[in-house]
């Protein structure tokens, strides 16, 4: 079937012999029928620790997100990505459609983080966060910022500020704190979307309820929420 170019993998008529494909991920189709697999969905939520990597495998040999979840056997795969030292909420699946759609931009689905920063920022800078800063020649979309708190310890100050975003460049909020000259000392997502990490454990795991599984595809499906334009206070 292969070689006669019936077979397709997202659209595209493969013809080598060994082509890889994961049926979670990817849309297979012969002669234009989509194959489709009978594996469990699983939708699980994590409170990652600092000190694992968002991925399956890692050619370093550090922990992944996967060895909070000694039980499942399903092909499961992390949504987005929180990086090394970050914290909090992530989302593994097996669902590559929901998982697609919850990473496009085009549905601009919540991330909510608190932010441990090195200084205060003023309301200037805060009001900065809030319209855009430039990174890599684009600015970032609209975003909610709030003070949370601010202490001093020692000589140094700290400021713990929320953040709401609704798209997903790399590193985002640490780069957007950098740009304004207030670095992340700690980093935690706290939400995505309707789904929240509260009363789960650091290192914890969870599988989802149907009404949270529910909640998540009507985020996806509904108008995306426009961003307050309220000034944030210093």
């Amino acid at each position: 079937m292969i070689t006669a170019g019936r077979v397709s993998i997202n659209g595209d008529v493969v013809t080598t012999l060994g082509t890889r494909a994961d049926l979670a991920r990817d849309e297979i189709k012969v002669d234009d029928r989509r194959v489709t697999g009978t594996e469990r969905r699983r939708y699980l939520l994590v409170n990652k620790p600092a000190g694992y990597v968002t991925t399956r495998n890692d050619p370093q040999g550090r922990r992944t997100v996967l060895d909070l979840l000694p039980r499942v056997r399903e092909y499961v795969y992390p949504v987005g990505r929180l990086d090394y030292e970050s914290e909090g909420l992530l989302l593994v699946t097996n669902d590559g459609e929901l998982a697609a759609s919850l990473t496009h931009p085009r549905h601009r689905v919540e991330r909510v983080y608190e932010a441990v920063v090195t200084g205060v920022p003023g309301a200037t800078k805060m009001r900065k966060l809030e319209t855009g800063v430039v990174l890599d020649g684009r600015r970032t979309a609209p975003a909610e910022v709030r003070m949370l708190g601010g202490h001093k310890s020692g000589r140094d100050d700290h400021a713990r500020i929320r953040v709401v975003l609704r798209e997903g460049r790399n590193r985002q909020v640490r780069r957007m704190f950098e740009a304004i000259g207030h670095p992340v000392e700690r980093l935690r997502r706290t939400q995505l979307g309707p789904i929240s990490i509260r009363g789960l454990q650091r290192g914890k795991a969870r599988e989802l309820t149907q009404d949270e599984v529910h909640a998540l595809k009507r985020a996806i499906s509904s108008p995306p929420r426009r961003p307050e334009t309220k000034s944030p206070k210093s």
